[in-house]
């Protein structure tokens, strides 16, 4: 019987913003399993008892990535972690999207600006001035500090960088790809190497929004039928992962639309990704199958 742990966050009082868990271990259970849910940050876990600990739903990791990384590493040292942890320090970084660039994977195309001396009064950070555009940071997740601007709110663009900086954080700037608002975003689930299944969700960034505000990440969500090209742009942004998508237990890749109407990466989610499971409960019994042959294999 493998010992497994799935990582989650503490929500303190508040109920816990991850529905597929207690599902899922409860499957994992019914399958012959000792799984668990804990903290990932708890620091009574022994993570040395487990077979297995996978990453799920460390969705406060982006507020505090040097310690999850540190973690991670710890626990790698001690047991068997999925992905691999070196998956892990890559993918936390969206900087990975010009390296999938890079490899012939169609991509939103991305421009970075980290952090460094104020500029001078003047030499603010050329921004489009053609276009809509989305400013949000290299690492984040559930749009936090993700906001849409068009170009005569520029102003406001700027304030919102000068306070990622602030905090130390990298930007993103990419043109807003406006076949979201008609076709929505895609998100192709993978485990143990194949398509589990895929769903769809609505424009996420409305006009006006504050970067700094709670967004709903995940709107009008339902099932998706991936197309030919959706899962071959797909299968092409797993294959260019350091190391190879066979050391993958689990990804995520959401596309959207891009200026030419076919798909393309807008985020490649390795690490903690929602897997809908409430939205696809037939999925849950593969994936606690996969999750304990991973365990065994350990």
């Amino acid at each position: 019987m493998p010992r497994i742990a799935l990582a989650t966050y503490d929500p303190g009082t508040a109920p816990s913003k991850d529905p597929d868990l207690p599902g899922l271990v409860a499957e994992l259970r019914a399958a012959g399993a000792d799984a668990e849910a804990r903290f990932w940050d708890d620091p009574d876990a022994d993570w040395a008892g487990y077979d297995l600990v996978l990453i799920r739903s460390t969705w406060d990791y982006t507020w505090r990535t040097a310690e999850f990384l540190a973690w991670a590493d710890r626990v790698d040292a001690l047991t068997r972690l999925l992905n691999p942890v070196d998956v892990v320090h890559w993918n936390v970084d969206k900087r990975y999207l010009g390296e999938l660039a890079s490899a012939g994977v169609p991509t939103v195309p991305t421009r970075y600006l980290p952090p460094g001396p104020p500029p001078p009064p003047g030499a603010e950070p050329g921004l489009p001035t053609g276009h809509e555009y989305v400013i949000k940071p290299a690492s984040g997740a559930g749009a936090r500090y993700a906001a849409r601007y068009t170009p005569e709110e520029r102003e406001l663009a700027v304030k919102q960088l000068a306070h990622m900086h602030a905090e130390g954080l990298t930007a993103m700037v990419q043109p807003y790809m406006r076949g979201v608002d008609q076709h929505g975003e895609r998100a192709l689930h993978f485990f143990g190497g194949r398509l589990l299944h895929a769903s769809r969700k609505g424009a996420v960034l409305v006009p006006g929004t504050p970067f700094d505000a709670v967004k709903t990440a995940h709107p009008k969500l339902e099932k998706w039928q991936p197309t030919a090209a959706e899962l071959d742009v797909a299968e092409r942004a797993l294959a260019a992962v350091p190391g190879g998508a066979e050391r993958l237990l689990y990804g995520r890749v959401d596309l959207i639309d891009g200026a030419d109407g076919q798909p393309c990466v807008l985020e490649l989610e390795l690490v903690e990704p929602h897997l809908f499971l409430d939205l696809h409960p037939e999925s849950r019994p593969r994936v606690a199958r996969l999750i304990i042959e991973a365990a065994q294999s350990s």
